[in-house]
């Protein structure tokens, strides 16, 4: 099978490193290194005595980038999740940065190669795991969860209007014979959704697969757990620097952020606050900042990217 990659485009990329507002000798993380656009641009902001921690759970990423940025020495790369972000820094003996970049979603590699399992135009395993270490696929899902298990993750996780019908479709299919295949779940999802629905709304297989995606990596479960478990990492004044490429990451961006700039968290109807909770964040984006016309006409995947940001307050 034929591996076609296109050249990666790191999204917002001006406004990321804007916001970011790197200082020389400062220590960053790329949180998603991915083909490492980004890092490198974080590298040129600082000096050889800054530091840069790239981590990504795809070790082709890692391996990728390794050898195309081995020119700088103030680069270190990680094969890891970025849940892990405490256990990585203390690895490293660092106690807080100067701040943090996540860009979430797949990158261009990942969606443009078949072997991969995310794309729905392409023929390939229906793998989608980032982590090939990792041992559930989403072939695993689609062959082994129930009904009503298959139509909360295509309602919860792409919000997918034909859940139901298309989990029904996919297990009198897995009947027959299993579900191997990025084209043959494409085609059951097509003869799932009514004729007059498909043709609107892009291409049909879109919410399910993205859907499935994420369930495979947990993702939004493992971004909400991460965003409260490292902003205490962030020295007073660095910057935590988000992009999402859909409403559900977008949504628990924005709510957690919420969150942690509030200095109460008690319930609405307490007379007054027993919670003697702080807040550890400053929103600074009041809106999530979009690619303009040009970055969209020259990168289309960027035109769904909403970057947020917000920055570490002193308690």
């Amino acid at each position: 099978m034929g591996v076609f990659l296109l050249e990666h485009k790191p999204v917002l990329l001006k406004e990321s490193l804007d916001y970011l507002k790197c200082k020389e000798n400062g220590i960053y993380i790329d949180a998603t290194l991915g083909r490492g656009g980004h890092t490198e641009e974080i590298i040129k902001a600082i000096n050889d005595r800054g530091l840069v921690i790239g981590i990504d759970r795809d070790h082709e990423a890692i391996e990728s980038v390794k050898k195309r940025l081995k020119k700088y020495s103030s680069l270190r790369t990680v094969h890891d999740n970025f849940t892990n972000i405490p256990f990585i820094l203390e690895q490293f003996n660092i106690k807080a940065v100067d701040g943090m970049l996540f860009d979430l979603g797949v990158s261009s590699p990942q969606f443009d190669n078949p072997e991969r399992g995310f794309s729905y135009r392409k023929e390939g395993p229906l793998d989608m795991r980032m982590d090939k270490n990792q041992e559930l696929t989403a072939e695993y899902i689609v062959n082994n969860f129930s009904h009503e298990e298959l139509t909360n993750i295509f309602k919860e996780y792409g919000e997918e209007r034909w859940a139901s019908r298309i989990a029904n479709f996919i297990i009198k299919s897995r009947q027959h014979k299993p579900i191997k295949t990025t084209l043959q779940l494409t085609t059951i999802i097509k003869d799932a959704i009514p004729a007059s629905a498909r043709r609107k709304g892009g291409h049909p297989a879109r919410r399910t697969f993205q859907a499935l995606r994420i369930a495979t990596n947990d993702e939004l479960n493992i971004l909400k757990k991460t965003i409260n478990h490292v902003v205490k990492f962030l020295k007073p004044g660095g910057r935590i620097c988000i992009i999402s490429f859909h409403s559900l990451e977008d949504r628990i961006v924005k709510k957690t952020f919420r969150e942690l700039a509030r200095d109460c968290v008690c319930p609405p109807d307490f007379p007054e606050c027993v919670c003697d909770h702080k807040r550890k964040l400053k929103i600074i984006t009041k809106k999530p900042v979009k690619p303009g016309e040009n970055e969209v006409e020259n990168n289309p995947r960027a035109r769904s990217a909403r970057l947020r940001v917000a920055e570490r307050v002193l308690n």
